[in-house]
């Protein structure tokens, strides 16, 4: 039988996923640990958590120190989740954005923490619909995530019956997915629209370049108060004056950063304010 995770244990694998991913883990999450951690457990043959806790806390960047980084931030994802936002970009944001813009320009947006890349791909088949309303402008759609095997899915485009019945509409299975066994594989056209890069939401986020549109959903609530302030003036930084940017509706920026500024009638977008930092 393994020991039971002790306090000491328990704070090496706190510390280590709130310096690499600002993930907050609570004393009343333990069972979470043992839940996603049970697998590396079993693949390494490490006794238990202790062990484990153990192990990365002498060799913070070995190999291991990161699957358990990945084996905690992997997040739930499907496609089109809570609608609304998605139909705010598309029939307010995206309108707006492009009669501000040269047709030169190119419009960029950013889906943060985009685990399997429903969030990113969702905006790419809006945008596809939209094809007509855009007049061959470019438009980049760049996913970020920090764990390897969600970005390597996302990449694939490949989902189960169960992923596509979460959010999507029949007419967008039938137009954009094509049966493969009992999987349905995304089309090229929109695999094509979305870049996906591996990206720490803590890291220096100047590498992405700049945003007009930025979706960091359900995100920031796994986050302590100056991580959140931190991570939202870094992306402030990388947006223009007239961007938008879509939080979870649990999440807000009131109390937390000036960057930002709610959207007279809208819950969840906010605008880039003056305080904003320059790129």
């Amino acid at each position: 039988m393994s020991a039971p995770l002790s306090p000491a244990s328990f704070a090496a694998l706190a510390d280590l996923l709130k310096s690499k991913s600002g993930l907050i883990v609570g004393l009343d999450k333990t069972y979470l640990l043992e839940t996603r951690l049970g697998p590396i457990l079993k693949r390494t043959g490490l006794p238990d958590l202790n062990a484990l806790a153990d192990r990365v806390k002498r060799a913070p960047f070995d190999p291991l120190a990161r699957d358990v980084v990945e084996a905690m931030t992997t997040n739930e994802s499907f496609f089109f989740r809570d609608d609304k936002p998605f139909q705010h970009f598309r029939t307010q944001a995206l309108p707006r954005l492009l009669a501000a813009r040269p047709a030169s320009a190119t419009l960029r947006i950013w889906s943060a923490a985009s685990s399997s890349g429903q969030e990113a791909y969702s905006l790419a088949m809006i945008l596809a619909e939209c094809k007509a309303s855009l007049g061959g402008r470019a438009v980049e759609i760049c996913g970020t995530d920090i764990a390897r095997d969600q970005l390597n899915r996302a990449q694939q485009g490949l989902y189960t019956q169960f992923e596509v019945q979460r959010g999507l509409p029949v007419q967008m299975l039938m137009r954009y997915f094509k049966k493969e066994d009992t999987n349905w594989r995304l089309s090229e056209v929109i695999r094509s629209m979305v870049k996906f890069r591996e990206w720490n939401l803590l890291g220096d986020l100047r590498g992405l370049g700049r945003f007009d549109v930025v979706f960091c959903r359900n995100v920031l609530i796994y986050f302590d108060q100056p991580t959140k302030a931190r991570v939202l003036e870094a992306v402030a930084a990388q947006m223009p004056a007239d961007g938008a940017l879509y939080l979870g509706g649990a999440e807000t920026v009131l109390g937390i950063t000036g960057r930002f500024a709610p959207m007279p009638g809208e819950r969840g977008v906010y605008g880039v304010t003056a305080a904003r930092v320059a790129a």
